[in-house]
């Protein structure tokens, strides 16, 4: 954690033009006290990766409401794994069936939040896990 402020990647993977909730969990976080970087609409994995790494985040919080988690996040996982950073917290949330959460856990996301969850929920997680 960098100057004692929680740092979170807030990211929008594939081709999922919404990002409405995304906008307000990142308002959340900000008026919690962490230090929140979006990195805005149809992201790959790949630049999503590379900017929790050079952003030195704690979290990387991934929104989705296109269904295409099962494809997407396994490949964001197995990234961060290869560069070394498998250590950053991950989260998601958005339009994810309950079914597949199981299989996202087993996949190393900590958490998934699904709609109507508080945004406190989430930041008391986020503090819970990473700390301050």
């Amino acid at each position: 954690m960098s100057e004692g402020r929680i740092r979170v990647l807030i990211a929008k993977p594939g081709l999922d033009g919404h990002d409405r909730g995304a906008k307000v969990l990142a308002r959340a976080m900000r008026d919690a006290g962490f230090e929140v970087i979006y990195s805005g609409l149809r992201q790959t994995p790949e630049k999503i990766v590379s900017a929790a790494i050079q952003e030195d985040v704690d979290v990387i919080g991934l929104s989705i409401l296109s269904g295409a988690h099962n494809h997407l996040f396994p490949q964001i996982m197995d990234l961060l794994k290869e560069e070394g950073a498998d250590h950053i917290l991950v989260i998601a949330g958005g339009v994810i069936p309950e079914e597949d959460i199981p299989n996202l856990e087993k996949l190393g996301v900590g958490r998934v939040f699904t709609p109507g969850t508080p945004t406190a929920e989430a930041i008391g997680y986020i503090r819970e896990r990473v700390g301050a």
